[in-house]
């Protein structure tokens, strides 16, 4: 039976100091979660000097959400669709020539079940090159998508 009081996450690491971390979170809505359109170099300026590694070509649209952008590595020719989530507990990988389409969802992280604390389990994401990520899709902690793998819309892996 799980017992949130017992919730203890103090080991987990969130991969920069605090300060930098309260730093993207005020800068994160006014790049990311505006009501205008933003270009997409100055999302990526923004992400890489917040320690993202990101190539070239890559197309950011309206309302991307990354939690943590230390955590991303980004292939060249990539494009993000609109509202698409990356939960970046863990390392979020994502070749070249890649298309994570509208409102899908990266997530790195879930919790452990069985765990009366409810344990903060975290594992790396890898999407290959040349992939497309259907819209509204959700791509799990752990998963390797291979490269050229297609997951179809609202799919889960």
């Amino acid at each position: 039976m799980i017992d949130l009081s017992k919730f203890n996450n103090a080991s987990y690491s969130r991969g920069v100091p605090r300060w930098k971390e309260a730093f993207w979170w005020l800068c994160r809505p006014l790049v990311f979660a505006t009501w205008f359109p933003v270009p997409s170099p100055l999302k990526v300026a923004v992400l890489r000097f917040f320690g993202a590694k990101i190539g070239t070509g890559v197309v950011i649209r309206s309302r991307v959400n990354i939690t943590m952008p230390w955590r991303v590595e980004i292939g060249d020719h990539v494009w993000l669709g609109d509202e698409v989530l990356i939960l970046s507990l863990e390392r979020v990988r994502i070749g070249s020539h890649v298309c994570i389409s509208q409102r899908a969802f990266l997530c790195t992280g879930n919790h452990d079940f069985k765990s009366e604390g409810f344990d903060l389990i975290t594992k790396p994401i890898e999407i290959g090159d040349s992939c497309w990520v259907g819209a509204c899709a959700f791509i799990g902690p752990g998963a390797v998508l291979p490269p050229g793998t297609l997951v179809k819309a609202c799919r889960v892996v």
